[in-house]
């Protein structure tokens, strides 16, 4: 198996990673690195290969989600925008999030700790 092309069941591993996304809540940040984490090691993949493109291939899922995902609440592991276009920043801000003077979200404050991460009132 190629390691770069993507689990052997692609389907499977997207629906995973759409399922971690939609649990993040509102106002709160993820990264590829930490959805791939919680999605866990795909069957038959080796886990070097999946510690070296787990996370490339949780962004191969968000370019390919359903308009139910909060694609917007994935960022890199710098807490960076990966895409262009700003409508990715517009939404966090809607949500409250805020960004540095270098477009990054500071990911100790609005970080999701995951889906143990205890239940906080939504202030937005």
């Amino acid at each position: 198996m190629n390691p770069q092309a993507a689990p052997h069941d692609a389907g499977a591993f997207h629906r995973a990673v759409w399922q971690q996304v939609r649990a993040i809540p509102r106002g709160r940040v993820a990264t590829y690195g930490q959805i791939a984490k919680l999605v866990g090691l795909p069957e038959g993949v080796a886990p070097d290969a999946y510690r070296a493109f787990g996370a490339r291939w949780v962004g191969a899922a968000m370019g390919a989600c359903p308009d139910d995902v909060p694609w917007q609440r994935v960022l890199n592991a710098k807490g960076e925008i990966s895409l262009k276009g700003g409508t990715q920043r517009r939404l966090l801000e809607a949500e409250g999030v805020e960004f540095d003077a270098k477009g990054r979200v500071d990911l100790k404050r609005f970080g999701w700790a995951g889906p143990d991460e205890p239940k906080q009132e939504s202030l937005f």
